[in-house]
């Protein structure tokens, strides 16, 4: 009989502990989604800042390029967010949408790249530095290409599975 009085307080310990860690899970859950909530207003904000400034300076280079990395950014924390109330729902992570926040933050870094690294090859801005950043440039522009290749193949392969979450 001891056995079984062990065995029972053993199983409501555990439904108690059950019971607070998903009420904390959730309340974790909750904070972080007000969190991300937040931040992507203000990525949405700051954007449009930006972006009329950009408009008040007659197409300022350096404020179009703060405006896409701002609103690539504010795309990524949506997914995020997606990703966060997915979890929530299901219970269960789902290994999709973090690629795709990857996906997006790649190609992000790719165009912030590009538009920074157009700038130096105006007149009078190319020195010899600016040759070691070229360099550097691409290297991390071929990184990061693979790096997308990898993530756009694992995202087919995962739609292509038929492991359903």
């Amino acid at each position: 009989m001891p056995d079984e009085d062990h065995d029972k307080e053993a199983t409501a310990i555990g439904r108690t502990a059950n019971w607070l860690f998903l009420r904390v899970e959730t309340l974790a859950y909750m904070i972080l989604g007000v969190m991300l909530a937040l931040t992507a207003l203000l990525g949405i904000f700051s954007a449009g800042v930006s972006l009329w400034g950009a408009a008040l300076e007659h197409g300022d280079t350096d404020s179009v390029v703060y405006t896409i990395d701002r609103l690539l950014f504010v795309l990524m924390v949506v997914e995020i967010l997606h990703t966060v109330r997915v979890s929530f729902r299901s219970g269960t992570l789902v290994c999709e949408p973090f690629l795709i926040v990857g996906l997006i933050a790649s190609i992000r870094r790719v165009l912030v790249i590009t538009l920074e690294s157009s700038q130096v090859n105006q007149p009078g801005k190319w020195t010899t530095d600016s040759h070691d950043m070229l360099n550097a440039t691409m290297l991390e522009l071929g990184v990061l290409g693979l790096l997308i290749l990898v993530m756009v193949v694992s995202i087919y392969i995962l739609r292509r599975s038929d492991i359903k979450p």
